[in-house]
C-alpha cells in the first residue's frame, strides 16, 4: 500500500476546469519534488446530473478518508430542483467548518489606499445567516418577517483558534470580530472564544474590533498582516471587501477546513474564489494564478517532505512571474493562460534547485 500523500483533486466545469488542469501541472512531482497521488472525481455539472450527486458523495467520502482537496469551479444551476450547489453537499459532508480566503496584493496592481500586507478573513462555514429558519406573519403593512439563527460555541472556538494559529504561521495579528455590544449574547459568544484564545496564544498581536469599525478601518490598514474571525455572514461580506481592496481577485485563494477533537485540520479543501468564468471558455486566456495559489496553500497542510519548501516556492513564484512583467489580459498583460503557467513551473524549478544548493 502507498504511503505517498493522495489529494483528492474534483474536476468542474468550462473554465473552472481548464485552470484545474493548469493547476496540476504545477503539482506535478516533477515540478515541486513533493511526491503525491491524485484520486480524481468528475464533478461536471453533467456527470452530477447522471449520477444525482452520487458523484459528490464519493469525492466527499475520499477527502475524508485521504485528508486534502482540489477542486475546481463549478456550475450551480439555477433551477429548484436541479442538483443544485456541490460546495453545500461537500462542505455538509466532510463537516466543513471554516473558511479561509487571503487577500494580497499583486505586482502591478494597486491597491486601495496604502493597503499592501496580506488580510485574511477566517470565516465561519456553517450556521448564522445561512440555513436560518424564515417566516413572515401579518398582511398588508402589518406584516412581520422573522429568522431564527443559531451559531454554536463549538465554532466560535474553531474560527477563534485557527484564526490565531494562522497569525501565528504567517506572523500576522488578530483584528476584527463580532458586534458583541449590540448582541452580546449571540455574537458575544465568538467574542468570548476570541478572548478565550487570545489567552493561549500571549505572543500573538490581538486588536478585537467591532464589525463595523472593522470595515471602516480596513480601508486604512498598513503595516501587520491581518487574520480576521468572522461569523458566516459577516466574513463572506468581508472576503469580497477584501479582494476587491487588492484590486483583483486572481491573487487569492480558498480553503476549506475540518477538524478533529484535538482542533487539528482534518480535511483540507483548496479552490479558486471565481467561477467558470464561460465567456473565457476554450481561449487560453483566463487567468489560473488563484488556481495555482490554491495548490500552494494545499502544499502548506500536505504531510510530506519538502511540501512546505514547495509551498513557498509557488507563491514567491508566481507573484515573480507577475512582477517580471507576465500577465494576462485581465492584469493588462498579453499572456496566454498556458505561457503563463510555464514561466511559473521554470521558476519553480529553478528557485527549488537554487535552495538545493544552499540548503
Amino acid at each position: 500500500m502507498s504511503t505517498k500523500p493522495t489529494i483528492v483533486v474534483l474536476e468542474g466545469d468550462e473554465t473552472g476546469q481548464e485552470l484545474l488542469e493548469e493547476s496540476l501541472r504545477i503539482l506535478d512531482p516533477g515540478v515541486t519534488g513533493v511526491d503525491v497521488e491524485l484520486k480524481r472525481f468528475d464533478l461536471s455539472l453533467a456527470t452530477r446530473r447522471a449520477t444525482q450527486n452520487g458523484i459528490v458523495h464519493e469525492a466527499a467520502v475520499a477527502m475524508k478518508t485521504h485528508g486534502y482537496g482540489l477542486k475546481a469551479a463549478t456550475i450551480t444551476p439555477e433551477a429548484k430542483n436541479d442538483v443544485g450547489s456541490p460546495n453545500a453537499i461537500l462542505r455538509r459532508e466532510i463537516e466543513g467548518t471554516v473558511i479561509l480566503r487571503t487577500g494580497r496584493r499583486i505586482p502591478g496592481v494597486r491597491p486601495v489606499a496604502g493597503i499592501h500586507a496580506p488580510i485574511s478573513v477566517v470565516r465561519m462555514a456553517v450556521g448564522d445567516a445561512y440555513g436560518a429558519k424564515e417566516w413572515r406573519e401579518g398582511e398588508g403593512l402589518d406584516e412581520v418577517a422573522h429568522r431564527t439563527e443559531t451559531i454554536s460555541r463549538r465554532v466560535c472556538r474553531l474560527v477563534s483558534e485557527f484564526a490565531f494559529s494562522h497569525a501565528r504561521r504567517t506572523g500576522a495579528r488578530v483584528f476584527g470580530g463580532p458586534k458583541y455590544t449590540v448582541s452580546p449574547v449571540y455574537e458575544g459568544l465568538l467574542k468570548e472564544e476570541m478572548d478565550a484564545a487570545a489567552a493561549r496564544y500571549p505572543d500573538i498581536k490581538y486588536e478585537p474590533q467591532l464589525i463595523d469599525a472593522t470595515y471602516a478601518l480596513l480601508i486604512s490598514s498598513s503595516g501587520d498582516s491581518l487574520a480576521i474571525p468572522s461569523l458566516n455572514r459577516d466574513g463572506d461580506c468581508l472576503s469580497d471587501l477584501v479582494m476587491q481592496l487588492f484590486g483583483s481577485i486572481a491573487g487569492a485563494e480558498s480553503l476549506l477546513f475540518s477538524f478533529d477533537g484535538q482542533l487539528k485540520p482534518h480535511v483540507v479543501m483548496a479552490e479558486a474564489p471565481h467561477g467558470t468564468a464561460p465567456r473565457l471558455f476554450g481561449k487560453n486566456v483566463a487567468n489560473p494564478m488563484a488556481m495555482i495559489l490554491a495548490v500552494a496553500a494545499l502544499l502548506s497542510y500536505v504531510q510530506a517532505p519538502g511540501s512546505e519548501k514547495a509551498s513557498r516556492a509557488i507563491y514567491e513564484s508566481t507573484l515573480e512571474v507577475v512582477a517580471d512583467g507576465l500577465a494576462t489580459s485581465d492584469l493588462g498583460g498579453h499572456s496566454s493562460t498556458t505561457e503563463f503557467t510555464d514561466a511559473v513551473i521554470g521558476k519553480i524549478k529553478n528557485k527549488l534547485e537554487v535552495w538545493s544548493s544552499l540548503a
